[in-house]
């Protein structure tokens, strides 16, 4: 069974995952990471020269291929933000096992983002007001996409990680 993680920029999901992978022998998988190996340039870069739309049927692409053939024991992903924002994506992550949402504060995500200047999605404006206002639109995505959701404030990825693998090993 794969687990995937999704969230908003800045909850943890890469981190997470490599802890996941540590603690439960699995491989993982940061699907942007994918996107841009193959390309062969930055996921700002796709975002600026082709445009967002090009880079989410990109990500569906990947996704498809990485729940179409899952090695024995699955493997964990760790999708961008906007994952979920498209159905099929939805669909192809549960059918290959369970969606783990990451959760932190505005001001937890802001202290990772940093300046943001690799973060598409926040078009440059870097304020918690402004990390609360995206988080709040794409919510209902998450909420709606997760078989649960687990906060990240405050705790160690491996806290985290242990938790995600007891949660998911008890459904």
């Amino acid at each position: 069974m794969n687990i995937a993680l999704i969230g908003f920029m800045g909850v943890g999901k890469t981190t997470v995952s490599r802890a996941l992978g540590r603690l439960s022998g699995m491989p993982e998988v940061d699907v942007d990471r994918r996107i841009a190996a193959r390309e062969g340039r930055s996921i700002p870069e796709i975002f600026e020269t082709d445009g967002e739309a090009a880079f989410r049927d990109m990500e569906t692409a990947a996704i498809r291929e990485l729940t179409g053939g899952r090695p024995s024991g699955g493997q964990i992903l760790s999708c961008g933000g906007g994952a979920v924002l498209r159905p099929e994506n939805v669909r192809l992550l549960k059918e290959g096992g369970a969606i783990i949402l990451l959760t932190a504060r505005p001001e937890t995500v802001l202290r990772r983002v940093g300046d943001g200047t690799s973060r598409p999605a926040l078009g440059g404006v870097v304020t918690v007001e402004h990390i609360a206002g995206l988080m709040e639109k794409r919510r209902s995505a998450y909420e709606a996409a997760a078989d649960f959701a687990v906060a990240t404030d405050g705790r160690t990825p491996e806290e985290i990680a242990e938790e995600i693998l007891r949660r998911v090993r008890a459904e």
